[in-house]
């Protein structure tokens, strides 16, 4: 960000905004002058970014020039509406979250084991029976504690429209996810002819399930039909397909299989004029050509997908897994993870390559059972990424800290629950909800054996 200071205050009154292609889409220039104030934006994005900063200058804005732009395109956030259901309200307020950090990508992650999130035309019970689970786990899975009681909850066609619009307006793009072919079994469940003789419930307890789906000639055609209706309510080019984490114990053959089976949804969808958007697991026997991955585990995958010359949305669990405990504090709620704070997310710097799409902070939702703790665990964190994809890679974490302070007062405007910088408040614990912190050493030495297959 480029700033000059004028002395004075800006005049209030309409704000004039203009469209100058001579600077980049998303990128603005703000000046504040006495006699008014005037938006010049390299696209209409452009514009409503400078009106978010307007919107963080507050009432008395002083006179000046601003010239701003992003760093990276890619500015995203996947939010796990799987795990624990989150009302269309309640993601619309996360959207609106968003836009005011200037984060542009929206990963919604619609599907897992533990509940189907999305109605398909013909398959009434992915969400009949699907979208519903009898109980959750209270804590991390090692604990095997359970609450007893009922979750669930699905978008209608008409409410997965209304999020797309109501995030295109404020310049989000929704990226839908349908993990296939693992994490399935809240699909196989509503339907057994897609698994491989498993006749169960959705699961109840967080992990990665064993039941994965088949991979005959009818199941390849639920897939497409599924894929089908995510491209007719979703507009985004890119459509994730997850594939991580796929136990292959239920097939007769190895791992090539699932390598087959992301190639022939690529082409599904390549015929829909889409991408596919993959985990990292799919460069594993070659990924397919066009194919985006989402590089989670640890910061290797990123170079593997880059040398094989695909595109890459950083996101590596160590450094951006916001369900990651903030601190060692025993106040913390459901603490898992390593320790990731807020200095560690914003030192994190992607890759330098073109193939570097930008990176994505991510919001798995198993110990994350309301808006209210998705925000606790998200802020102020998102807002130390949010610098970190829009701003330069020479950053300092002392001039941003000094700047948070003023910005927090920003979010108890807005009503958000973000955790203090001074730490958790007795309420923010969750009693009966135990965590299991991992050392960093621990954790770099798992990823190491599970990546592996990529060299």
């Amino acid at each position: 960000m480029n700033v000059r200071a004028l002395p004075g205050t800006a005049a209030p009154g309409p704000i004039e905004t203009s469209i100058d292609t001579s600077l980049p889409p998303e990128g603005y220039v703000l000046y504040c002058t006495e006699s008014g104030i005037f938006i010049r934006g390299g696209s209409e994005a452009g514009i409503f970014y400078g009106r978010q900063t307007l919107d963080q200058l507050g009432p008395d804005v002083p006179c000046g020039r601003i010239s701003d732009q992003p760093r990276f395109g890619w500015r995203g956030v996947l939010l796990d509406v799987a795990r624990h259901f989150m009302p269309v309200a309640d993601v619309l307020r996360f959207v609106d979250l968003m836009a005011f950090h200037k984060l542009n990508v929206l990963h919604l992650h619609l599907t897992d084991d533990q509940g189907w999130r999305i109605e398909v035309p013909g398959w009434p019970r992915l969400t009949s029976v699907g979208a519903w689970r009898t109980e959750s786990m209270l804590g991390s899975r090692q604990h095997g504690i359970h609450d007893g009681t009922p979750h669930g909850g699905f978008y209608t066609t008409a409410e997965l429209r209304e999020i797309v619009a109501y995030a295109a307006e404020r310049h989000v793009t929704v990226v839908p996810e349908v993990d296939m072919p693992g994490h399935m079994q809240a699909a196989i469940a509503a339907y057994p002819e897609l698994g491989n003789g498993f006749d169960g419930p959705v699961r109840t307890s967080w992990g990665i399930s064993p039941h994965v789906l088949n991979l005959s000639q009818e199941t390849l055609d639920f897939c497409r039909q599924v894929l089908d209706h995510v491209c007719d309510v979703f507009p985004s080019k890119l459509i994730g397909i997850g594939g991580d984490e796929c136990p292959t114990d239920e097939w007769p053959g190895g791992r090539e299989l699932q390598t087959a089976f992301t190639a022939r949804m690529a082409e599904h969808l390549a015929g829909r004029g889409r991408r596919i958007y993959g985990w990292d697991e799919i460069l594993a026997g070659g990924a397919p050509e066009g194919a985006v991955i989402a590089a989670w585990r640890g910061e290797e995958p990123a170079e593997v997908a880059i040398a094989a010359g695909h595109q890459v949305v950083c996101c590596p669990d160590v450094k951006l897994y916001l369900d990651y405990r903030q601190s060692d504090d025993p106040g913390e709620p459901t603490p898992v993870g390593t320790l990731l704070t807020l200095e560690d997310v914003y030192s994190y710097e992607p890759p330098s390559s073109p193939l570097v799409r930008g990176a994505q902070a991510n919001l798995w939702t198993e110990h994350m059972e309301s808006l209210r703790r998705v925000e606790y665990m998200a802020f102020p964190r998102l807002c130390a990424f949010a610098e970190v994809v829009w701003g330069p890679a020479d950053r300092d974490f002392a001039e941003f800290s000094a700047r948070l302070t003023e910005h927090l007062g920003r979010l108890d405007k807005l009503g958000v629950n973000y955790r203090p910088l001074s730490g958790p408040r007795p309420a923010d614990g969750r009693d009966g909800a135990p965590g299991h912190p991992r050392t960093l050493e621990d954790r770099l030495a798992e990823l190491r054996e599970m990546t592996a297959e990529l060299r």
